[in-house]
């Protein structure tokens, strides 16, 4: 007989609360009839696209998904095309939404208020039980051609996975769950495990709003009583941070996406009163390790997941959650006393190395240090589609800047004590605003397209 895990672990409590939504708490039970309730209307269908932006109809309609023995689909995005791609991979999928949507193209069931109900209007409700090899979600990445690669997370891998976390972070008692303000969505990795799951199996809250601005984070976080957490991105952070309004107290802040400064980390240990932790991992295997930057640069496994470098200097993660040995496509060093600390470096994605005139570095070093100079709002590196030489034959990079104060020889002169000269950007194109998707990451494609755009009016 397949083992199962039950859907939700730490709510020991009936009226334990499983979510805030508008200021409002939401009970254990509420959720789970909720979740019944929306089953039964679920169509005979095996994937569905949830869509939903509310963190708490989200959750709701995962978990109705998983109840009806559906696969939920998280691709990139929503473009049409990826839809495309979807359907033929799987015509019998669905759409569930809070309202309709036009650009979807799909069979579309729509969740909207009529579904949510008074806290306290529900009877004892049964705990699903979820056999521990069930697919329950299906991730992707895009991969160099474009058509999105497919990844297959199964309910005892990520249990596992987010326990792991929920250990690291310190969420794992009734006194130290937090309620968890998240401004990623819950459809992308990140958000998926450390916004949703982790909350599902530690006892720990999910709040429904999705902040993005300054004041809707800090507004959000304002209104809701007890202990909280915020999950966010650097690109978030830097923001909140740059805005100057006063921060309200936090049990921790979480960080992933992008590489965190530790001078953007510090500065926001210093605001909030709370430590900073950062996540490492990939859409291939989740969460790998974290680290607190402030206090030690090293990154440090979790749970039972371990690394192998070979001879050519590639890693494999495997063991834990990792139910395959999966190659990472980041360079990493492993700490002198790794067999005992299980800590390690990362140098830098193997796609991200660049060497120029015999010196090596990475470009997520270089945008490290170009967003850490004041005046800059943000900012990115790029390589050159093709080689493009200066008269001295060497290849240089380039960089979209965001930042209105400053001009190129003010820029530069910034640069020049930070990096080395050679990998100094020419040139540098001013932009009103970086294309970053809702987990604050760049595509390579949008990135060019801008460039491209650019291309005749550098400052």
């Amino acid at each position: 007989m397949t083992a199962a895990i039950a859907l939700l672990a730490g709510f020991d409590e009936a009226p334990a609360v499983f979510a805030w939504r508008r200021g409002e708490p939401i009970a254990r039970d509420t959720f789970l009839a909720d979740v019944a309730r929306l089953a039964r209307t679920l169509p005979e269908r095996c994937h569905v696209l949830n869509v939903c932006s509310d963190r708490y109809r989200f959750a709701v309609g995962l978990a109705a998904a998983i109840v009806r023995g559906q696969v939920s689909l998280l691709p990139p995005s929503t473009h049409a095309e990826t839809i495309r791609q979807l359907v033929a991979r799987f015509p019998d999928t669905y759409c569930l939404a809070e309202a309709p949507q036009p650009d979807i193209d799909l069979p579309q069931t729509i969740y909207g208020d009529a579904f949510v109900r008074p806290a306290d209007s529900d009877a004892a409700a049964t705990m699903p039980l979820v056999p521990i090899d069930r697919t329950i979600a299906c991730v992707f990445t895009s991969g160099s051609t474009g058509t999105p690669t497919l990844h297959r997370k199964r309910w005892g891998s990520l249990v596992e996975n987010v326990r792991s976390e929920a250990v690291r972070l310190g969420c794992t008692t009734p006194s130290s769950t937090v309620a968890i303000v998240a401004t990623v969505p819950p459809q992308h990795m990140y958000g998926f495990e450390s916004s949703l799951l982790m909350a599902w199996q530690s006892g720990s809250a999910i709040v429904a709003e999705r902040p993005f601005y300054p004041a809707d984070i800090v507004a959000t976080l304002s209104g809701i009583a007890g202990r909280r957490m915020l999950v966010t991105t650097p690109f978030h952070l830097r923001a909140l941070l740059a805005d100057g309004c006063a921060l309200p107290q936090v049990e921790r802040v979480v960080c992933a996406t992008a590489p965190l400064s530790q001078a953007l980390a510090s500065e926001a240990e210093q605001r909030f009163g709370a430590p900073v932790l950062e996540i490492y991992g990939c859409t291939e295997t989740g969460q790998l390790a974290t680290r607190q930057p402030v206090a030690d640069p090293h990154w440090r496994l979790l749970g039972r997941i371990d690394l192998t470098i070979d001879e050519t200097g590639r890693t494999t993660a495997h063991g834990g959650h990792i139910e395959q040995a999966t190659p990472l496509g980041d360079l990493i060093e492993a700490a002198p006393d790794f067999a005992d600390s299980r800590r390690f470096s990362l140098v830098g994605r193997s796609a991200d190395l660049v060497n120029i005139a015999g010196r090596r570095t990475s470009l997520g070093h270089l945008n490290v240090q170009l967003q850490a100079i004041q005046g800059v709002i943000d900012g990115v590196f790029l390589m050159p589609e093709h080689d493009e030489a200066e008269h001295d034959g060497v290849t240089r990079l380039t960089a979209l800047v965001v930042a209105p104060t400053l001009d190129a020889t003010r820029l530069l002169a910034a640069l020049r004590e930070r990096i080395d000269a050679v990998f100094l950007p020419r040139p540098i194109h001013f932009v009103d605003r970086l294309p970053r998707n809702d987990t604050g990451k760049l595509t390579h494609a949008m990135l060019q397209q801008m460039l491209a755009s650019h291309g005749s009016s550098p400052r």
